[in-house]
């Protein structure tokens, strides 16, 4: 039990502390002026973030890739436009003259685009892969230049003049820069929508947690002020580098989530230190010296989580790093500011217009909500599982790992059109192409060379072409420009990225031949991404795991404590992962949640959705641990303090997690697949984390583990005594514990 010692007096507890609460309108009105600039310096943001960023910049492949965009700036075409002569009464197909004759002035115009280059057709190459089976459709194939946005500038122009009517035929728009513009537009739209959704429900919810108006709308400007500084943030790292369109939803759900956590526990402990009779600068001063500390520490475990997603070369997860680190930081930083200095000014008002007066009565002793009495469902839940704690720890561990099970037959894929809803545009451009063409057109494997003789060219295309898997090989074209550069297009049985074409990849890959070679394509992109995950994902595990085992030992001084959080919070994802392979995999729930099943999930994914949900555990993992283990300081008591920790956090920790579950249901109604795989997945995992792992799995854990939950080895204990921090406001006298309201939220 650690040594009670003297409580702070209202005045003490950092410079920082006396700042916000001597200065609260200074506080505000500089944190203000800092949102104001926030503001200018985000504008724009959106027009700037990629749609791409899913393969590894220092693999072959996209060696490949840039060199071939450099010698042959036609041979992977990124615009595929799809010729349809079936609805044209009186022709004979895509063969028809009048067809044709259209065809071949919709090449020549296509060809004098600026920003286009490697121009070819059907008609004009006779290639049986541009023509569909049933010959009612045919393809103009085109290379669009430049990186994602100079390639959405390009498609924004000349898109308007193709699709459509054309004489005989009507042209509809496809291939990957078309999929890539169309998943940029809709996922913005869709995070206006989400916003929309997001903000007035999660205000309803605010109100009926804290009851008063007023206290609701505290979180919100935290959340608003987080969003905003991190667009900015954004804004600014876009001159530098790639950041990926899909970091705004991140921003969205963690700016309003955390801001709702890290809201909840400091008003929680503002109103009961007004509760208690303290004015409300010295309210506010134990406020931060206690709940303050839980929420900084709370802010650095996610970033920590959030931080790995660096380690890996794809600019797509490194993206969610960006927007996740800057997003968390900024929500606790506006906590630990704003929001003290608006508790100073509002004091008591911070309980004005009980909305819950309108239909509830007030009960013996005042209808202030908070008071004796809250809490007790969580601490008959809290005695409940201690006294069949083996039962609970055995049942709740053995479920969740049940609802994981899944996950061993997950397999792994790209983003392609199927990621956009069934009825978009360049969606249904390569449906038709996958059902009705032969091959796989604007699909296939490019292998280039570099340094080969005529001979060697044509010893090597053999042995290609006799692989298993291969439809046909074209080539080799040869550069102009006499650098010894040459390609061959390897024509691919089966989908573009399917289990067949990632295995030709490696068959291709171990071909002999006496010149270098580098293979680009769809599947060499994922299989390069897929092994770049791997080799990375070690050491980011590592990192993670001892930075959070390090943290959560500096806030509660135990050796045990770490250990438990890090396997509790992991067992708290299987869920997740469980429920992603099985609905967004396998397909179950298609038609209802409105997306395409691909068979796969796409490789970067888990690794996100780790990294989300394990910070997001992590952070009401601290919200509990530290208020078991101020009541464990104060007390001795190991049983009560884990009933207590429970009955005043319980509740919150719920309310927050339903509030944060419905921000990511909302970023989950997004039309793109992987936003709503992102969404609804972390919905998931923060509920099944709240509800099931912090009510039922950590008690049941600490009940068996008893007083060595607490016990560390002696240098670690001199180490925590020097270093670590607590959430702990010691008790007035020793051995007696002050009793102490409730707040609304923990019903």
């Amino acid at each position: 039990m650690s040594e009670i010692k003297k409580p702070p007096s209202p005045g003490e507890g950092g410079r920082w502390t006396g700042f916000v609460t001597t200065r609260p309108r200074l506080s505000l009105l500089l944190a203000l002026v800092v949102t104001a600039l926030a503001v200018f310096a985000g504008g724009g943001v959106a027009d700037r973030l990629g749609s791409g960023g899913w393969e590894d910049p220092g693999a072959r492949s996209a060696y490949a890739t840039k060199a071939l965009e450099r010698e042959f700036p036609g041979s992977q075409p990124n615009l595929l436009l799809l010729v349809d002569a079936g609805a044209a009464a009186g022709t004979a197909g895509v063969d028809d003259p009048a067809v044709a004759a259209e065809a071949e002035r919709l090449t020549v115009r296509l060809a004098a685009e600026q920003g286009v280059t490697g121009v070819g057709s059907y008609w004009r190459t006779g290639l049986p892969t541009l023509r569909s089976k049933d010959g009612r459709q045919a393809l103009i194939a085109a290379r669009v230049l430049g990186d994602e946005k100079a390639a959405n500038a390009v498609l924004d122009r000349i898109v308007p003049g193709y699709r459509g009517e054309h004489g005989p035929v009507k042209v509809s728009l496809g291939g990957p820069a078309a999929v890539q513009r169309e998943v940029t537009s809709t996922i913005q739209e869709d995070l206006l929508l989400a916003e929309l959704i997001a903000l007035p429900v999660t205000l309803v919810l605010l109100v009926l947690v804290f009851g008063s108006a007023v206290a609701a709308l505290l979180p919100l400007g935290v959340g608003i002020v987080a969003i905003i500084g991190t667009n900015a943030v954004l804004r600014g790292l876009t001159e530098i580098t790639d950041v990926s369109v899909f970091a705004q939803n991140l921003t969205t759900a963690l700016g309003l989530g955390l801001a709702v956590d890290y809201a909840l526990f400091i008003v929680r402990r503002f109103r009961e230190e007004l509760a208690a009779g303290r004015d409300p600068v010295a309210a506010v001063g134990v406020t931060l010296r206690t709940a303050g500390r839980t929420v900084l520490f709370s802010a650095l475990t996610v970033a920590v989580a959030l931080s790995a997603m660096l380690f890996f070369p794809m600019y797509f997860l490194r993206s969610f790093a960006y927007a996740g680190v800057a997003v968390v930081l900024l929500a606790a930083a506006a906590a630990l500011i704003l929001l003290p200095a608006a508790l100073v000014l509002l004091g008591e008002r911070v309980n004005s217009f009980d909305l819950r007066r309108l239909w509830r009565r007030a009960g013996p002793g005042g209808s202030d909500p908070g008071r004796a009495g809250d809490g007790r469902g969580w601490a008959r839940l809290t005695d409940l599982v201690m006294r069949r704690a083996p039962v609970f720890a055995v049942a709740t561990t053995a479920g969740l790992l049940l609802l994981g099970l899944p996950f061993l037959g997950v397999k792994f894929g790209t983003v392609d059109d199927r990621q956009l809803p069934a009825t978009a545009e360049s969606h249904v451009v390569q449906q038709h192409i996958r059902e009705g063409f032969p091959g796989s057109p604007g699909g296939a494997l490019t292998v280039l060379t570099e340094g080969a003789s005529v001979a060697d060219l044509d010893a090597y295309e053999r042995r290609v072409a006799a692989l298993p898997g291969v439809l046909g090989v074209e080539g080799p074209v040869s550069s102009a420009t006499g650098t010894g550069y040459a390609y061959f297009s390897v024509l691919t049985e089966g989908e573009e990225v399917g289990e067949q074409a990632q295995d030709l990849v490696g068959l291709v890959r171990a071909v002999d031949a006496p010149f270098d070679t580098a293979v680009t394509g769809q599947a060499a992109v994922l299989v390069d991404a897929r092994d770049a995950i791997a080799e990375e994902l070690p050491l980011a595990l590592a990192v993670v795991v001892l930075a959070t085992l390090l943290l959560v030992f500096l806030l509660t001084g135990s050796l045990l404590i770490p250990v438990q959080a890090v396997l509790l919070n992991a067992l708290s994802l299987t869920a997740m992962f469980g429920a992603v392979v099985w609905v967004f995999q396998e397909g179950h729930l298609s038609g209802l949640l409105s997306f395409t099943p691909t068979g796969d999930i796409e490789t970067t994914l888990p690794v996100l959705m780790f990294c989300i949900a394990f910070g997001l555990s992590m952070d009401y993992g601290v919200f509990l641990i530290s208020r078991i283990k101020e009541e464990y300081d104060r007390t001795g008591d190991h049983e009560g303090a884990v009933r207590t920790g429970l009955t005043r956090t319980g509740g919150l920790i719920t309310a927050a997690a339903v509030i944060l579950a419905v921000v990511m249901v909302a970023i989950g109604s997004s039309r793109v697949t992987n936003t709503k795989m992102l969404g609804l997945g972390i919905a998931l995992a923060v509920l099944m984390d709240a509800m099931v792992v912090r009510s039922l799995l950590v008690p049941a854990v600490m009940k068996l583990t008893g007083k060595a939950t607490w016990w560390a080895p002696a240098p670690l204990r001199r180490l925590h005594e020097r270093f670590g921090l607590s959430e702990g406001e010691p008790a007035p006298a020793a051995g007696r514990a002050e009793p102490e309201p409730v707040p609304a939220g923990s019903r």
